[in-house]
């Protein structure tokens, strides 16, 4: 149901490898909450520093109809995030286990048919 995402690159030059790497993150992210309206992926390289290398950080938002969902991976001491993919990885990550928390809460909260079911059988006996 993913009606849009937009990418943005800040710092960094624009890259159809990189752009492709998160549409596929957006997409497997479907997987775990088919409600997703609209994001927004921030790809940023906000430091320069010539002792710590580049470290990248990426914000995602994710609107849902039942919940908006935010993460911003700035970790400037993590050289992991020095690889622009490993911190796309790490915040989709984030982002995947924010919105199964979401979809868990929200199935949850939901009356099952089967019990509907069940209750109504059982009336009409």
């Amino acid at each position: 149901m993913t009606n849009e995402f937009q990418i943005v690159f800040h710092n960094i030059e624009q890259s159809n490898a990189v752009a492709e790497a998160v549409q596929k993150r957006i997409h497997k992210l479907e997987r775990y909450c088919d409600q997703i309206i609209t994001g927004r992926v921030v790809l940023d390289s906000p430091h320069n520093n010539h002792y710590k290398g580049k470290v990248y950080s990426v914000g995602l938002e994710i609107h849902t109809p039942i919940k908006e969902v935010r993460v911003n991976q700035e970790q400037h001491d993590n050289h992991a995030h020095e690889d622009l993919y490993v911190a796309i990885r790490d915040a989709f990550n984030a982002a995947e286990r924010q919105l199964k928390a979401v979809d868990k809460k929200h199935r949850a909260d939901k009356p099952s048919k089967l019990g509907e079911f069940d209750e109504l059988s059982a009336s009409e006996q």
